[in-house]
């Protein structure tokens, strides 16, 4: 099953706290696709998959904005 989150228009610390909740609510090994366009996320958003042990599967520009897939771990 995959997801997806416009985070656009959200500033730091807000595209991880959202990514952070709805990723609470898919099982492990479902996707989660977020639209960034807070340049902070660049930095944000592997250190946030890091930390809590989700895999950040692919990331990618569309114009300003970051697009990111992450796949929900089990931590």
């Amino acid at each position: 099953m995959e997801q997806r989150l416009d985070a656009t228009g959200l500033l730091c610390p807000l595209p991880v706290l959202r990514t952070r909740k709805r990723l609470r609510s898919l099982q492990v090994g479902e996707v989660l696709h977020v639209r960034t366009d807070d340049p902070a996320a660049v930095v944000d958003m592997p250190h946030f998959c890091a930390e809590q042990g989700h895999v950040l599967h692919d990331a990618g520009a569309d114009g300003a904005a970051h697009l990111w897939r992450i796949v929900k771990g089990g931590g």
